[in-house]
């Protein structure tokens, strides 16, 4: 078992933080918020910190889980940051979902101290990370990896090691290109359907089976038929995750025609108030027309 910290209680940090106390670890944890922090002290066995290097010292694995490149920034770098707090020889590994420049810059920062350090941002979602069934994909060098790989699995399901430093965030690009594309095209399957005055659960019992099926067919198809939208990842952040990927695609000069048109999609689902909706609420946008 190992002395870990972890930064940020969100939906996604907090059960998973909860997993590696579950698993015998000893855990400190660091949340902007001190209530959340307090909350989840009084959950698990573990402790809380008031800043993230007080979180991390003495670590030997430090996890970060937070909104944004900005978020990661903040409560890395500084005289209150993890990297103050580690020591040589520690492990710094990454969830946020973030760019892949901010992911090299980190490595190459940690390089300088002697620390290791892996972007590894996670799919799954909320009920991924609730019951430690999330992909993690990996940036960074082979033997960083090889040490913190079992301790990520306590709440993965699967965990690859991409490539280097920056890997893994491309490799979360891919993933949300591809979830864009896919809710659309469910959206607009359900909303003809709809229209066309067929029985849902007659057509979903047959397509599923076949070359359309998904796992969002699976689990969101029922309830966006319902206007049921409240199911984890919001609107607001599948915007802030396609933003990186269209960024990113102007460095790389890779098209993403369908990616920019469901981002706009979603702008419009913002508008309509829908920003904490999840996801699959595009058919929002469709049912009301």
């Amino acid at each position: 078992m190992a002395k870990v910290a972890f930064i940020g209680l969100g939906v996604m940090g907090f059960p998973m933080a909860g997993h590696l106390a579950r698993a015998g670890h000893e855990v400190t944890v660091y949340n902007r918020t001190q209530e959340k922090a307090e909350s989840w002290v009084q959950k698990n066995k573990g402790k809380k910190a008031a800043t993230p290097a007080e979180a991390t010292k003495g670590a030997e694995f430090v996890f970060t889980m937070v909104g944004n490149d900005d978020d990661l920034r903040s409560v890395v770098y500084g005289d209150t940051g993890v990297l103050a707090g580690m020591s040589k020889g520690a492990i710094l590994v990454d969830h946020t979902t973030a760019s892949a420049a901010v992911a090299r810059e980190i490595e190459a920062e940690a390089k300088k101290r002697g620390i290791g350090f892996l972007d590894a941002p996670v799919s799954g979602g909320q009920a991924g990370a609730e019951n430690g069934q999330l992909g993690i994909m990996v940036g960074g060098d082979a033997g960083t990896y090889a040490k913190a790989e079992p301790v990520m699995q306590v709440y993965a399901k699967a965990v690859t090691l991409i490539g280097p430093a920056g890997a893994g965030q491309l490799t979360k690009m891919v993933n949300q290109i591809c979830i864009a594309g896919l809710l659309q095209g469910l959206s607009e399957g359900m909303n003809f359907a709809t229209k066309a005055g067929l029985d849902i659960e007659k057509v979903l019992s047959v397509i599923t089976k076949g070359a359309a099926g998904s796992w969002q067919m699976e689990n969101r198809a029922k309830t966006m038929v319902q206007g049921k939208f409240d199911f984890g990842f919001a609107v607001d952040w599948m915007r802030k995750d396609l933003g990186i990927c269209l960024d990113e695609a102007k460095r790389n000069k890779a098209r993403l025609p369908v990616t920019a048109l469901v981002d706009q999609f979603y702008a419009q689902v913002q508008v309509r108030g829908g920003g904490r909706w999840d996801t699959s609420s595009l058919i929002n946008l469709l049912a009301k027309d």
